[in-house]
């Protein structure tokens, strides 16, 4: 949210630096700095030296700051050199103390830590409101504000953002970090982490940093700060001199820099400098030990006025904010009591002194130095005006109180995980790809495993392998045994998780690195680390492993677009940040192939918007609470990414069993274009029939009959004169709809083995009679469109005569398993469990039982499950991959499965001119008022709707592929209320509103 008490136009990067008392003489700039008495109160500092913008502060500004500061007493002066560290989740103990050190000390800022935003933002307002100038507020949200807060969105570490190789992702972070840290009402961010991480073995930076080479660094820190500081935040670059290359966590103990001044200036310096040139707003000094710098043994940096003064004013040139790390950290505390550090710290030259201990004692301490003329009253003024500039800046001078209102939903914008699957797709890193086993392809030749290691979760990345292809889970504690299972698997993707937890170990442990080793000598191996870059360093030899993947962190996007790499869906654009071993060292990363197969990503992404999308929730409650249907599940892509995968309700009204993504549906009449209609573009494609090929050529039955002359043209476009369709079985049941004998056995038997339902099995040769009645069937009297299943029927016969095999043989081999569509099936009872199928039907009429695993189609039960017009069980993720396919005119994992122009000739609707809407197989949008779809999907869309709940619509135009399954025939089918409600239309209503145009 913008705040109105903002006044100063930011309209380069932000920022202001110091110019009080400045004089030019010689085209030297002179500055007041900080000193000691025995030196001289000003010192020259060249101007090359400078940054490369520096906004004075108006002369409204600075009668602000002199009127405040002419108005302050010694102690309100010293107080605002002071940010105390505050916690929203503590109790209210802590909360007076704080309000205490605000009235009484006036102290001049706050550093929020663990608590949560609406917490954090009324103690905001409270403090805000006791204090007699505005407090500056500071969190550390180096990878957002869940650094400090709960209710808040963690982004990826900067090792990750390390990898990024588009350095505009990174400034777009650092604008949304900007935006959500402006609406909690923060002046500063102590970010960015601009240490060169040279030594893997630091224990407390590591992943903070940006990794190992100091130009690629300071790039990403230079972006990082542009955003935020473009958001009115002000950017703090730390931790000065540069922490990076040290073993010893400052918290607990005084880290040494052994580094000589000049590699320093070489090295460590360099961010600083380029970040000063660009603007940075502040600098936090390090509690190090750096002999080279501060000759006193074992003197921290941040009390060193060689350091803070000689160096990063007077030689680095900077005249922004200085602050203090934290004063509690044993680094510094233990070199001196509470207060006496203090006032080292502001003699040392900084402005701030970020989380004092003891406030009280500070303020004795700086009055008793005072006295002691151990600094002036211009010292004083320098940092104190500072403040008080940058407060100003930072439209404190008109503070307005933070606005609870919605507070967490604005911090928690669908644009966050929008960005942070840009930026995971941007840094995953593939170190080695051997023989191309990445990205995994010809699926129908492979059989893959998934074998985990390391103790953190992997459910989305499981998940989104299984939505590719069938990924089988193999577990055993035993290695030999373990290897016996996967003997019969063609690869192994082994999965190292570790907790994204900050600063938790993350190596293998010994029985991890074995087990790896075995994996990988037995196996071909795609290795996927959810860890940091240094995790790989004990593994001694990567030479049995194929494939190595490094995706930097656990998180659950960063599983779903791994699993996207590993299947082609993205490539691999991300370069190793630091050197791991000396086969993968810095700056390595290579790059794979891209398969046209559907990814993953936020509704953004692709044009979409995700709060106009949510609304497909309500219509989908609506249908459920109507008793439209039990269950649903909802696919949305768009632009071959998929935006919204969803299920809704259970599988029955008894609400026994959830609909989950991985369930089932009875597609009905899907069935046509999901497996005899591509099979029927196939034999086009070839050549073995076209357009104006006659029915009697293709299936002798046809000869002599009042169908021989029917065009496949006409045939497939339901203009025909074909009925309606015959309910076939009637003819097999008695008049209270049980069986007949002559026709159905309980059990299977020689001439009786097709399977209908649970212990009914009809005659073999039943088919015959089948065909032979549609053969002998009447035309209609008109030629008009009209909807027929023996369309199919038909079709079916003719694929299974022309090839020698059967319909459902010919859909996996041709199309299901080289797509991945391990889901979509005949006779899903074969293959996978019950209850994973969801019932379309309590049959009273002909099967008498509940239809779960069966097909619904009475006439494609006859068939033994294997209709051209039905059968096809299927879920969401499945359906879209063969509409993508139809989208990507026949091409899918850079598979071309048949022509370009075969898809287009069926995709042409022949006799819309005679009020005809389909297209040679295809359903196409209505020519009038009613029909299949909202009205608002292009002339160019395409697709089905099945009489048990489904559609599936694919538009070229808006490249949209839309998937609704669902079992509304449940318990039964009497009254279509999903068809009548327009439940199907409305939702795809609600998704072409959500384009943005």
């Amino acid at each position: 949210m913008k705040n109105t008490g903002i006044r100063i136009s930011f309209l380069y990067v932000l920022f202001f630096f110091i110019t009080s008392c400045i004089g030019v003489k010689n085209n030297k700039q002179k500055v007041i700095l900080a000193h000691h008495p025995s030196e001289i109160d000003s010192v020259v500092v060249d101007k090359s030296q400078k940054p490369s913008m520096l906004f004075e502060i108006s002369i409204e500004g600075k009668k602000w700051v002199d009127s405040i500061y002419n108005a302050m007493t010694f102690d309100e002066k010293v107080g605002q050199l002071f940010m105390v560290a505050a916690y929203s989740n503590s109790d209210n103990t802590h909360y007076t103390a704080i309000e205490k050190l605000i009235s009484e000390n006036k102290i001049g800022g706050l550093l929020f830590f663990q608590g949560g935003p609406v917490r954090q933002a009324n103690l905001t307002n409270r403090y805000q409101s006791k204090s007699k100038t505005p407090l500056f507020i500071g969190n550390d949200a180096e990878w957002g504000l869940s650094m400090r807060l709960d209710s808040t969105y963690t982004y990826p570490w900067n090792m990750t953002l390390g990898a990024v190789q588009d350095i505009k992702l990174i400034e777009k972070l650092g604008t949304q970090i900007g935006v959500q840290s402006k609406r909690l009402g923060l002046q500063f961010n102590f970010s960015p982490v601009l240490d060169i991480n040279t030594n893997p073995k630091n224990p407390i930076i590591g992943f903070r940093s940006f990794g190992e080479d100091k130009y690629k660094v300071t790039e990403r820190a230079i972006a990082m700060m542009k955003g935020m500081q473009s958001k009115g935040v002000f950017s703090t670059g730390k931790h000065f001199p540069g922490h990076g290359d040290t073993d010893i966590d400052s918290h607990k103990g005084l880290p040494i820099v052994n580094f000589s001044k000049e590699r320093l200036e070489i090295m460590e310096f360099y961010p600083y400098k380029k970040m000063f040139e660009k603007g940075l707003a502040s600098v936090m000094v390090a509690h190090l030990n750096v002999p080279s710098l501060e000759p006193k043994p074992n003197y921290p940096s941040s009390i060193s006025y060689k350091i803070v003064t000689d160096v990063l004013q007077k030689e680095l040139g900077f005249q922004g904010l200085i602050f203090t790390d934290a004063l509690n950290m044993k680094a510094v505390s233990r070199f001196s009591t509470p207060g006496q550090i203090d006032l080292k710290a502001f003699l040392a030259g900084n402005d701030v002194l970020l989380f004092p201990e003891n406030v009280p004692l500070a303020l004795d301490a700086f009055k008793q130095a005072y006295q002691d003329s151990l600094f002036t009253e211009s010292r004083l003024a320098l940092s104190v005006k500072k403040i008080l500039k940058f407060k100003y800046h930072a439209g404190l001078n008109t503070y307005k109180p933070i606005v609870t209102a919605n507070l967490v939903s604005d911090l928690n914008s669908s644009k966050n995980e929008a960005l942070e699957y840009e930026l995971y797709e941007s840094a995953l890193t593939v170190l080695k790809n051997e023989e191309a086993i990445l990205p995994i392809k010809d699926l129908q030749n492979e059989k893959i495993a998934y074998v985990k290691i390391g103790d953190a979760t992997n459910s989305r990345f499981v998940t989104t392998l299984k939505k590719y292809t069938e990924v089988t889970e193999i577990s055993d504690a035993n290695l030999d045994s373990l290897q016996l299972k996967l003997n019969k698997f063609t690869k192994v993707i082994v999965g190292y998780h570790s907790s994204d937890a900050p600063w938790k170990k993350y190596d293998f442990n010994q029985a991890e690195l074995k087990k790896l080793a075995f994996l990988s000598k037995n196996n071909k191996v795609i290795l996927d680390v959810f860890a940091s870059p240094y995790s790989l360093i004990p593994i001694e030899s990567f030479g049995d492993i194929e494939g190595v993947v490094l995706s930097y962190q656990n998180s659950s996007i960063a599983q779903e677009v791994s699993a996207e790499l590993i299947f082609g869906a993205i490539t691999a654009k991300g370069k190793l940040p630091v050197t791991v071993t000396t086969e993968f060292t810095a700056d390595l990363g290579l790059s794979t192939e891209k398969l046209n197969v559907l990814g993953f990503t936020a509704p953004e992404n692709v044009g979409m918007n995700p709060l106009i999308l949510d609304k497909i929730e309500a219509v989908a409650q609506k249908a459920i609470n109507g008793e439209m249907a039990p269950g649903m599940q909802i696919l949305v892509a768009r632009k071959g990414k998929v935006i919204y995968q969803k299920s809704f309700g259970y599988q029955t009204y008894e609400k026994n069993s959830k609909v989950t993504n991985s369930d089932v549906y009875d597609v009905a009449s899907l069935t046509k274009i999901l497996s005899t209609l591509p099979n029927v573009m196939l034999q086009y494609d070839q050549k073995k029939i076209n357009m104006q090929t006659r029915l009697d050529s293709m299936l002798p039955i046809f000869k002599n009959s009042n169908k021989e002359d029917i065009h496949f043209k006409e045939l497939l476009s339901h203009y025909a004169r074909l009925q309606p369709w015959i309910p076939f079985y009637k003819a097999t049941v008695d008049k209270s709809g049980n069986p007949l004998d002559k026709y159905y056995k309980k059990i299977s038997e020689a001439q009786f083995s097709t399977k209908v339902a649970d212990s009914l099995f009809l005659r073999n040769d039943y088919h015959d009679t089948i065909m032979k009645l549609i053969a002998d069937s009447k035309l209609l009297p008109q030629k008009k469109y009209k909807y027929s299943d023996f369309t199919f029927m038909i079709l079916k016969e003719y694929l299974q005569k022309a090839t020698g095999k059967t319909l459902d043989v010919l859909s996996t081999d041709n199309f299901y398993r080289p797509l991945g569509a391990n889901n979509t099936m005949y006779n899903p009872l074969q293959s996978i469990p019950k209850d994973r199928i969801a019932p379309t039907e309590i049959d009273t009429y002909f099967r008498h039982q509940i239809i779960q695993g069966y097909v619904h189609d009475m006439g494609a039960a006859m068939e033994g499950g294997i209709g051209g017009h039905a059968g096809i069980f299927s879920n969401s993720m499945d359906v879209a991959k063969i509409m993508q396919l139809y989208l990507q005119k026949g091409n899918y994992g850079n598979k071309q499965y048949f022509s370009e122009k075969t898809f287009d000739d069926f995709n042409t609707c022949y006799f819309c001119s005679e009020g005809n809407r389909r297209g040679v197989g295809f359903d196409k949008p209505q020519l009038g008022d009613k029909g299949p779809t909202c009205g608002c999907a292009s002339m160019t869309s395409f697709g089905h709707t099945g009489f048990t709940g489904t559609m599936a619509w694919a538009d070229p135009e808006t490249e949209i592929v839309y998937i609704f399954l669902s079992n509304r025939t449940f318990p039964a089918d009497s009254t279509n209320k999903l068809s009548r409600e327009n439940i199907r239309e409305d939702i795809q209503e609600i998704i072409y509103d959500a384009i943005e145009r």
